[in-house]
């Protein structure tokens, strides 16, 4: 199976009622967890890297960060039968942007919700002209969410939720691809202090009037057997809660389309190492240590593409 443009993947979703969870990478251990599970689930599957992965790939070089990301990408999807893309998650810097589409990334977002709605509809439309010169499919958002991504700070205590009129109004302006509307999630692993809840009704809104597949931001469900046996070998998570599974399930009813995960892999992973460690001092070859931590990211994915109903539609 082809390399292809996200947007090829979230149109099928779109017409076909499920969503597809977008993964976000730092190295070479979550890509081939990613690709595994994948392929195990017959599912396709978007692969994530935000600006800092680009940097940190590139050791500060970001068009040589941007090149070996669709390289490894590029390569395992040349070697399996499922639909693998690439996308910029959260690009808010113009040269990482233009980077990642010269290297041949499959998709960007850009990310100037912080932007008055004028602002924010400029921003995106010069990069949708760009993007789409080239083949590469966009993602905007509108409202804001509160937490951290990727070192950004917002500061508010509640996100700013989408006004569904006037993301109709954005949709037709910048002719955007895909879009991600705030409707009450947070970055990072601490989401919520009492009962999660997203605004459903918000949601349907937008997808009424834009049509457009939709993406939830945030959404990583911090599952408590990981939380567990990360604090059991010395981590500190105390407080932490993500987006419950059935949430996330009801949001692909009312038109969520890709559903971004970071939180839950890198907990995961850190779980299942610190175990590993703990108990094989004397190891210092790091694949075997990363191994271990490796499958319990691939179930983790496993699980998600299962949820979202993504699994089978390779």
């Amino acid at each position: 199976m082809p390399y292809v443009n996200t947007k090829e993947i979230l149109e099928r979703a779109n017409k076909e009622f499920y969503a597809v969870p977008a993964l976000n990478i730092n190295n070479l251990e979550f890509l081939q967890a990613i690709i595994d599970a994948g392929v195990e689930e017959h599912s396709p599957v978007i692969i994530e890297t935000s600006e800092g992965a680009i940097k940190y790939a590139g050791n500060g070089d970001i068009k040589l960060g941007a090149k070996l990301f669709v390289s490894m990408v590029e390569s395992y999807a040349r070697n399996v039968d499922i639909p693998v893309s690439l996308h910029v998650d959260h690009g808010k810097n113009f040269k990482i942007i233009m980077a990642a589409i010269q290297a041949g990334y499959s998709s960007v977002m850009i990310d100037a919700s912080e932007f008055p709605f004028e602002k924010n509809v400029a921003e995106t439309k010069k990069i949708v002209e760009i993007a789409h010169s080239l083949g590469v499919s966009v993602e905007a958002e509108l409202g804001r969410l509160v937490g951290i991504e990727d070192n950004v700070a917002v500061e508010s205590h509640e996100a700013a939720l989408v006004d569904p009129d006037e993301a109709k109004l954005f949709a037709e302006e910048t002719g955007v691809d895909f879009l991600a509307p705030a409707i009450g999630t947070s970055h990072g692993a601490f989401k919520f202090k009492g009962e999660a809840r997203l605004d459903f009704a918000r949601l349907k809104k937008v997808k009424d009037l834009t049509g457009l597949p939709l993406v939830l931001h945030g959404a990583s469900s911090v599952p408590e057997d990981i939380k567990k046996l990360a604090e059991t070998y010395g981590a500190d998570f105390k407080g932490a809660k993500g987006v419950p599974g059935k949430i996330l399930a009801e949001s692909v009813k009312f038109g969520i389309n890709k559903v971004n995960t970071d939180t839950d892999l890198r907990m995961a992973f850190i779980a299942s190492l610190r175990e590993f460690l703990s108990k094989n001092p004397g190891e210092f070859d790091p694949r075997k240590y990363f191994k271990t931590p490796k499958e319990l990211v691939k179930n983790v994915i496993r699980e998600r593409l299962r949820l979202l109903g993504c699994s089978n539609k390779a």
